[in-house]
């Protein structure tokens, strides 16, 4: 099929999704007016991730101490429905494209976190101990070594002269790369993007670093064991450049990420270029352009006599969201993307794919989040599962989060 008829199109549902939720929301009393402002840029070697998609919740709870650590959780739910109805037996009942809130016709625990935080004078410690669905995806092997449950661990230290602001991180955190967080409390959208689930990895193990190098420009490096990886049993490290230039009306995040990802044997070399701007034109109004893009080589190998010669594969994508804060407690978000898998080495298909998606969202306390959304995605193939054994070019998704903040009463 043609991919710009696809753009447009995904275009035109988005624009009429976000329509359809904000005309019947002017029927509804509104909340209070306040602005949520937009999130600071975080430095590389301190937050999660470069989340621009993240919005701040009004008058955030502050932690609960103990032993001079900070320390709060959150438990997030949801329901999900899927008009293809996919089965069990065809696959596990998800939704694909989806991760974390890919069960669909059910209710399930997409998350539930604590989370362990001494911010540094000279040394810190960080740690996110989680379960449900999200844990589940992100250590899908527990047969070897695996760090289950653990979303990051590491320990901080800020020189006390010379380089000031500057940061040292040891252990294992979430990736830079990427436009949303692995909270979905954080995002703007519940469900996450495609280019999120796909084009790159979820977390790192290593060293990284963060330095400010003027008042809006903050640099950072990293050596870490490859994607996804605790232990590296095979190939070299790999390097990560990181960059946030943070304006009044924009922040640019750049990730460069390069090094072998060998694995059983085979020799592989994998670059991924991140680059996210967020425009922050008033408190009540954002918008981000997130694109991806990532290529893979794979050395030639020969098994029982049989020579498989050298592969290589591309993946690329691009992201468009914007979130308005209409009231301190009601906003409205949407989202829509484009993402080539051009050899298939992402998603297991050659295949162009777009989704659009709104979500409107409740504060109904800040303890407490309620989200509805609306997701379409269509391919060009036939790829999404249909009932038990079916492929549609299509799924469209409803979907409602809960989301409750465990956190002291302000």
């Amino acid at each position: 099929m043609n991919s710009k008829r696809y753009r447009v199109a995904g275009m035109a549902t988005l624009l009429l999704a976000v329509g359809m939720i904000a005309s019947a929301q002017t029927s509804t009393t509104a909340a209070p007016s306040s602005a949520t402002p937009p999130p600071a840029a975080p430095a590389a070697a301190q937050a999660p991730a470069p989340a621009p998609a993240a919005a701040a919740a009004p008058a955030a709870p502050t932690n609960w101490k103990f032993a001079g650590v900070n320390w709060t959780g959150f438990v997030d739910g949801y329901y999900g429905y899927n008009d293809n109805h996919p089965s069990n037996s065809a696959n596990g009942q998800s939704s694909d494209l989806y991760n974390f809130d890919d069960r669909t016709n059910q209710w399930d625990l997409d998350a539930a976190k604590i989370t362990f935080n001494r911010d540094p004078a000279t040394f810190g410690v960080h740690a996110d101990v989680f379960f449900g669905r999200t844990n589940t995806l992100i250590h899908p092997n527990t047969t070897k070594y695996d760090d289950d449950y653990l979303e990051q661990a590491f320990v901080s230290w800020k020189p006390a002269k010379g380089l000031r602001g500057s940061e040292i991180d040891f252990g294992q955190w979430v990736t830079s790369a990427g436009a949303e967080t692995i909270e979905a409390k954080d995002n703007w959208n519940y469900s996450r993007s495609i280019l999120f689930a796909w084009a790159i990895p979820y977390y790192h193990f290593g060293f990284r670093t963060s330095t400010p190098v003027t008042k809006t420009w903050t640099a950072g490096v990293q050596l870490v064991n490859g994607w996804n990886n605790v232990l590296n049993n095979e190939g070299g490290p790999t390097g990560a450049f990181t960059s946030t230039l943070t304006e009044a009306k924009y922040t640019w995040s750049l990730n460069v990420y390069t090094g072998p990802e060998k694995s059983g044997g085979v020799g592989e070399y994998r670059n991924l270029v991140d680059t996210t701007v967020l425009l922050t034109p008033n408190a009540k109004f954002n918008a981000y352009v997130n694109i991806d893009y990532g290529h893979n080589t794979t050395s030639a190998y020969t098994v029982k006599g049989v020579t498989t010669p050298q592969a290589t594969a591309d993946w690329s994508g691009i992201a468009l969201a914007a979130h308005e804060q209409f009231t301190t407690n009601l906003a409205l978000s949407g989202r829509w993307e484009f993402f080539n898998d051009r050899q298939g080495f992402a998603t297991g298909t050659a295949q162009d794919v777009q989704e659009a998606t709104a979500t409107l969202e409740r504060k109904w306390t800040p303890r407490f989040i309620a989200r509805a959304e609306f997701r379409h995605d269509y391919s060009n193939q036939d790829f999404f599962h249909k009932g038990t054994n079916a492929l549609a070019p299509a799924q469209t998704t409803l979907t409602v989060g809960l989301i409750a903040v465990i956190a002291p009463k302000q």
